[in-house]
């Protein structure tokens, strides 16, 4: 008998013996890590009831007597795809002395065909040419010793390189343990009872900090507590655009002009961003006589003049005028034959500079409200302050302010307008103070008292610093109370 490898004419190679006469079939698959290959040799003719005696001499199978089925073992290194050559050429397998001889199993009736039972699907072989099909026996499996045991170590290696591998890859990429510069804060880094306080604020604290030499620290006093939080109330930042507040009152010679200084410069004093208070009296208007000026004596009407040329904050600055809390103040036309033409248009562009290089606009709105500038300075209001002077006339036509801005549809900003009752003359009010203010409590959203002070009553530029500390209290409550309603309606 001779063999060979039978090719296609193609060059593949199946690993079929060639035997024309009496081949019947050949096949093979991979399972996993074991080779299959299903061999049928010639048979013996009349001898083949002698195969039982015939036994496996020195480790070889006789090619006339078997027939079935050879498991080989591959490695762990070996290709799961093998081909048929790859088998075919390998060396031959010894077995083992010990192995009993093959013996063909007798022949039985064939069962009737029973319906397959479902299985797990197993690996498809190898493709291969399809001869002849013929009827085969019932293949007798022998099993060579398999060396699976030895690949099993080399799998769990390489397994574990693969998880040593990625868990290194993900140390690399991970950000989730690193910290930025923004949590290196005061409080985690110094130690508490290494910070030196400053120095306290009230009498008896600072007494008792300087008799200690400056070791027994008990914190402010409690009139410099509330003067420091009610400056953070002040300072409240205030985000988006500029605010407006106009400053209104429908008689001459209550304070508006006063109020209007006062609240500005308890705002500049207290902030950080930049106030400006714009003198908008149709007539002549005296609030840049109401502080110390520094900075050129320019009007409203120069801004005007030139606010499609203003480039930056520099530009306005050469305009307004500056007081010590860094209150800047925009004077009305001290020429009264040309006030009258600030008109609406004027005020909207004024406005709209400001709108770009302030934070707090207020208005002096001048006496009346039907006035031409009043439209358009109500039209972008973000809150109203009324001035109310301490007699029943005054106090009746504040009153009357408020009514006329809800029959004209304005009633928001009358129910959030803040009122306040300045007292410019000495003494005590012939009104009753109480009375007066629970009646506008019932139409506003607040109320504050501005006392009398003999640096207001003279006229003259006011000194926020030089003010009775009543004075400045209530100008600093004032200006919190605006803060805080500008701060309520955005949110």
């Amino acid at each position: 008998m001779t063999s060979k490898n039978n090719t296609d004419p193609e060059g593949d190679d199946f690993g079929v013996l060639d035997e024309a006469a009496s081949l019947d079939t050949t096949s093979f698959g991979i399972l996993g890590q074991t080779a299959q290959v299903r061999v049928t040799l010639p048979g013996g003719g009349d001898d083949d009831d002698d195969l039982a005696e015939d036994s496996v001499v020195d480790g070889e199978i006789p090619t006339e007597v078997f027939e079935g089925v050879i498991e080989v073992e591959i490695s762990a290194e070996s290709d799961a795809g093998a081909t048929a050559s790859d088998i075919h050429d390998a060396e031959p397998i010894e077995e083992p002395a010990d192995v009993e001889p093959v013996t063909e199993p007798e022949s039985a009736p064939e069962p009737e065909p029973e319906p397959e039972p479902e299985s797990a699907p197993q690996p498809e072989p190898a493709p291969e040419p399809t001869p002849e099909p013929e009827p085969e026996p019932a293949p007798v499996a022998a099993v060579a010793p398999a060396p699976a045991v030895a690949a099993e170590p080399a799998r769990d290696a390489e397994a574990a390189e693969v998880v040593l591998a990625s868990k290194r890859l993900d140390d690399q990429r991970g950000h989730s343990h690193r910290e930025t510069a923004d949590l290196l804060t005061a409080d985690r880094l110094l130690n508490p009872s290494q910070v030196v306080k400053p120095e306290p604020e009230g009498a008896w604290s600072h007494l008792l900090y300087t008799l200690s030499g400056r070791r027994i620290n008990i914190g402010d006093g409690k009139r410099a507590t509330e003067r420091k939080a009610l400056t953070a109330r002040i300072a409240s930042p205030l985000g988006g655009s500029a605010r407006f507040v106009p400053v209104l009152s429908r008689k001459g010679g209550v304070g508006k002009t006063t109020i209007t200084a006062l609240l500005g410069m308890a705002l500049a004093d207290a902030r950080e961003d930049r106030v400006i208070a714009v003198d908008a009296n149709p007539d002549r208007g005296t609030l840049a006589d109401r502080i110390v000026r520094s900075g050129a004596g320019k009007s409203v009407r120069d801004l005007v003049r030139i606010h499609d040329e203003v480039k930056g904050y520099h530009d306005i600055s050469a305009i307004v005028a500056r007081d010590s809390t860094r209150l800047d103040v925009l004077a009305s036309d001290v020429d009264p034959r040309i006030a009258e033409a600030f008109s609406d248009e004027d005020y909207r562009n004024v406005a709209d500079v400001a709108a770009h290089y302030y934070s707090l606009v207020l208005t002096d709105t001048g006496t009346g409200i039907v006035h031409s500038v009043m439209d358009a300075t109500l039209d972008i209001a973000d809150q109203i302050v009324i001035v109310s002077g301490l007699s029943v006339d005054e106090a009746r036509l504040a009153s009357e302010t408020l009514t006329w801005l809800e029959t004209n549809g304005r009633e928001e900003q009358a129910r959030n307008a803040v009122i306040v009752l300045n007292q410019s003359t000495p003494g005590s009010p012939l009104v009753r103070l109480n009375e007066l203010e629970a009646h506008f409590k019932t139409r506003a959203r607040n109320v504050v008292r501005m006392p009398y002070d003999s640096q207001i009553a003279g006229g003259g530029a006011i000194v926020f610093a030089n003010l009775q500390p009543e004075t400045r209290q209530a100008a600093r409550e004032l200006a919190a109370l605006l803060i805080e309603g500008l701060r309520a309606r955005a949110a």
